[in-house]
């Protein structure tokens, strides 16, 4: 219940309104999101892969309704690459793209454009892209424009999310031969036609999707902060004889940061999803959503506000 009164909010501009003019919003925003701009999510970036820790960097926004947005988005990914390289921290991170922020909703050959483009620009910098999934509605449109970017950049990578009942069939048809693949609970208020409403089908679900990729030949993202989720993904990776640089760890920036520590203090690549921007709210209401614990921290900062 909980969880869903936190999605509405994220729909609400009035509750935007307030978030964003509370005193203590910043301490809120700081925890999950590395800053407002480039040269701050670079800084954030420098901090984390100078833990062992390395990074995948999302530029905050989604939903965009002009072709002028959708450049503009374009435009901030190949800036933010450009500056990846000149800090000499592009090697080995990755930039996790909204196909909506590039207006798939309104027009996807622009939208798939817009994203070859950042391919190119990754590639030339010895980057990858991965493309976020959204609501259920775009999931076609964004696995077809997937299977168009692999044809010339092989590398780029996709979410899927486990509360979606058709998740294990695409788990299926991309656990392939280099094929990069992020496993995450998911995040978005799905009818029950569609998506798992209870916490154990969804957990279930995600054990089945992690047996299917780590048993193909692909290169499993396991994105989750849960503990039991976690040490069955360590499990799994035995079982099917997977070495730590066979497959991935993903967390969100500012969550459990200590247990990050630990997985890559054991030899496992831990990447952490870096979002900045100024587009934070709808963000920041997903993660306190997925772990609802996180109200009580936004709670201090509401009542804070004079």
């Amino acid at each position: 219940m909980l969880r869903s009164v936190i999605l509405a909010a994220s729909r609400s501009t009035t509750i935007e309104r307030l978030v964003a003019t509370t005193p203590l919003s910043r301490d809120v925003v700081r925890r999950f999101v590395g800053g407002t701009s480039i040269d701050e999510a670079l800084t954030a970036g420098a901090q984390l892969t100078g833990t062992g820790l390395t990074i995948s960097i999302d530029h905050l926004g989604e939903d965009t309704t002009t072709a002028e947005q959708a450049s503009a988005v374009r435009a901030e990914y190949l800036a933010l690459l450009d500056a990846l390289d000149r800090a000499g921290l592009a090697v080995g991170a990755d930039v996790s793209v909204k196909l909506s922020a590039l207006g798939q909703r309104f027009d996807e050959p622009a939208a798939t454009e817009h994203v070859r483009a950042i391919c190119a620009a990754a590639t030339g910098v010895d980057c990858t892209v991965t493309l976020d999934m959204e609501d259920h509605t775009t999931t076609d449109s964004t696995l077809d424009v997937l299977h168009t970017l692999r044809a010339e950049h092989p590398r780029t990578g996709v979410a899927v999310q486990a509360y979606l009942r058709r998740t294990e069939a695409d788990c299926r048809d991309l656990a392939t031969a280099g094929s990069r693949v992020r496993l995450c609970k998911g995040a978005y208020a799905e009818p029950e036609s569609v998506a798992y409403q209870a916490a154990i089908d969804v957990d279930k679900s995600f054990v089945r999707c992690l047996n299917i990729l780590f048993s193909g030949p692909g290169h499993p993202m396991v994105a989750t902060h849960d503990p039991r989720l976690i040490a069955i993904a360590e499990d799994r990776a035995r079982w099917f004889d997977r070495a730590p640089e066979e497959f991935e760890f993903q967390m969100l920036y500012g969550v459990r940061p200590a247990e990050q520590t630990r997985l890559a203090a054991e030899g496992y690549t831990v990447r952490v999803y870096l979002p900045y921007g100024t587009d934070w709210y709808g963000y920041l209401m997903r993660r306190l959503a997925e772990r609802p614990a996180n109200v009580a921290f936004l709670g201090r900062a509401l009542r804070s506000r004079s």
